[in-house]
């Protein structure tokens, strides 16, 4: 499976921006599919997941109330609607895809390649 992940770059705080992650190369209805993020200098951290039908769905309680995530099997991709963005969310983000789903990465067998966000001040 092969994650392509696009939709990043800079915006201010308080501005939303939507991340797709485009899957080719398997079965990506069966999947669960999980964004991470980088903060520059920090680990990688858990920011959501959604399971192969749509639901359940969980996030980081950084996120919560401000960031949704979706999908279309129709089209093979999840997407990640970020809304009142704040400088702290400056990552890169990764799309994952497995058959496990939860908030670690080692629920996750497949990653893309990670999308940047700036969020400026």
């Amino acid at each position: 499976v092969q994650l392509q992940a696009s939709g990043g770059g800079l915006v201010q705080a308080g501005g939303s921006l939507r991340l797709s992650c485009a899957a080719s190369g398997g079965t990506f209805s069966r999947l669960h599919m999980g964004w991470f993020r980088q903060p520059p200098g920090k680990e990688r951290e858990f920011v959501g997941f959604i399971s192969w039908s749509g639901g359940p769905t969980d996030y980081a309680d950084s996120v919560k109330g401000r960031f949704t995530i979706s999908r279309d099997n129709a089209v093979n991709t999840v997407y990640l609607q970020m809304n009142s963005l704040k400088p702290e969310d400056t990552a890169v983000y990764y799309c994952a895809a497995g058959i496990w789903y939860g908030g670690y990465t080692g629920n996750y067998d497949y990653w893309g390649q990670g999308t940047l966000v700036t969020v400026s001040s």
